[in-house]
């Protein structure tokens, strides 16, 4: 294994973002938004970590809404598949515009604009220093991008997986715009945020984790974040379990 660059705490990480990280108050994709997080995954980029990225795509249709409404969840859920691919390209074209050499890889094939997702070609590209963007989820109804996430950092041997919120810097003990009161928690582990019901992934995802040591780091969308946790300082939320001595 190639040794880390000075100053960075791991070898290869899988970022999920929302697809609220790439939009703005009136557009489901704002161009300078999604520059402004390209430009932040430049600079970790520069740190020497592989990145390999799950994007979501609420900001543009949401599967299991569509489903409350009368939709085929199926149905909806392939639709949704289908909206993180557009801001899969959206990123990679932000993020090439800033010089970053970066790779669209979707579980659902759309040759004409993105490549298949093939977990050895996935590590090459990482092994070659480009960002990998791994689209439409797991390419199967029912799961979400979080679960996505998770297989695809298991899949590409991440060491961790970073967890982008736009909202909130961490977990809390509950909803702090419902409940005032919640309390920041810094660290807990996976079983934990499970029986606790916390928004850190879903169930599926967390038991995914859980079951195969994955760490997950928990921290805002904003500024620097992303760098400070690659550099190794503590932000936001870790969420971890401890291997058994």
């Amino acid at each position: 294994m190639v040794a880390d660059p000075p100053g960075a705490a791991f070898h290869r990480i899988l970022l999920k973002l929302s697809g609220q990280a790439l939009g703005g108050e009136t557009r489901a994709i704002d161009p300078a938004t999604t520059k402004g997080v390209a430009g932040s995954i430049k600079v970790a980029r520069s740190l020497g970590v592989d990145i390999a990225i799950v994007v979501g795509g609420g900001n543009i249709f949401r599967g299991m809404a569509a489903a409350a409404g009368g939709m085929d969840r199926a149905t909806g859920d392939y639709i949704g598949m289908m909206a993180t691919v557009q801001n899969a390209l959206a990123l990679q074209d932000a993020l090439e515009e800033e010089g970053v050499d970066t790779r669209v890889m979707s579980a659902l094939e759309i040759r004409a604009v993105c490549e298949p997702y093939i977990r050895r070609r996935a590590i090459r590209h990482l092994e070659k220093g480009r960002v990998v963007i791994c689209a439409a989820g797991t390419g199967n109804p029912y799961f979400s991008t979080d679960s996505a996430a998770a297989l695809r950092a298991l899949e590409l041997e991440a060491d961790a997986i970073l967890m982008a919120k736009r909202e909130y810097d961490g977990v809390y003990t509950a909803d702090p715009e419902k409940e005032p009161g919640a309390e920041f928690i810094p660290e807990l582990t996976h079983l934990e945020a499970i029986e606790r019901g916390l928004k850190v992934m879903d169930t599926t995802a967390l038991s995914l984790c859980m079951d195969n040591k994955m760490p997950i780091h928990v921290f805002k969308m904003t500024g620097d974040n992303i760098v400070r946790v690659l550099s190794g300082e503590r932000v936001g939320t870790v969420v971890r379990t401890p291997a058994e001595s």
